[in-house]
């Protein structure tokens, strides 16, 4: 028995898996959301989805940005629509892509502030303000997970 060996540089690999990521972004349904990192004293809030795939994990409120709107605006709508409130958009955190296995979701995160303090649940099934150290106690979604890690080193 011939033992052949093939030998494929690693250059060669890098760019086949390149221009395989780069056609699975192209394939893969792109969606753009804003999240709001809202913060009250030692504490930030988070909502439980009441839908879909991911009914009953955790994630930071927001939404999809519309065509032709800016991040912020679209994070001041969107938590207006989701919890009847107003908040100020008050520092960018930091962007995350993740990919899901139906689609690439692109994240931008902001801390925020309420700027009332009424909130109505429209959209979840329930919120939580949670310390730092309570981060852990919920399942979070998987793109919001990489926030909260973030946040925990911060602290």
């Amino acid at each position: 028995m011939l033992d052949t060996k093939i030998v494929v540089p690693t250059n060669e690999i890098l760019q086949v898996y390149r221009k395989k990521v780069l056609l699975l972004q192209t394939i893969m349904k792109q969606i753009e959301v804003v999240a709001a990192i809202i913060r009250k004293d030692d504490k930030v809030f988070a909502t439980q989805r009441g839908y879909g795939e991911w009914k009953d994990w955790w994630e930071f409120p927001g939404g999809k940005v519309e065509p032709g709107e800016t991040p912020e605006a679209a994070l001041k709508r969107e938590i207006r629509e989701e919890l009847s409130t107003e908040i100020s958009v008050d520092t960018f955190v930091c962007t995350v892509d993740y990919d899901y296995p139906k689609f690439h979701l692109t994240m931008h995160c902001y801390y925020c502030s309420l700027l009332d303090e009424a909130l109505h649940l429209n959209e979840h099934e329930a919120a939580r303000w949670l310390t730092i150290d309570q981060l852990d106690s919920v399942d979070w979604l998987p793109a919001d997970l990489v926030v909260v890690e973030d946040i925990k080193k911060e602290e």
